[in-house]
């Protein structure tokens, strides 16, 4: 079980700040994969294809991260500003 934290559009896109998840998935990219299996605003937020930034317990990590029981892993968009 992890805990999933979305951040900036994709908060307001989901319409959620956070949720437990149970999941056998072993990498990040195998947990975005499920995410995105469910389709609908998952889907399209966090589409191959966009830009999406990645922590694992308040890391940055990329997808080939390792995930562990317990583990808090936040999604969202990349920064841009000066």
């Amino acid at each position: 079980k992890l805990s999933v934290r979305y951040f900036a559009s994709i908060r307001e896109g989901l319409g959620l700040g956070q949720e437990a998840v149970q999941t056998e998935a072993a990498t990040v990219g195998a947990l975005r994969d499920e995410l995105l299996a469910r389709g609908g605003a998952y889907a399209e937020l966090l589409a191959r294809g966009r830009a999406v930034r990645v922590a694992v317990d308040q890391q940055m990590q990329d997808e080939a991260a390792l995930l562990h029981e317990g583990a808090e892993v936040a999604f969202f968009p990349p920064v841009t500003g000066g």
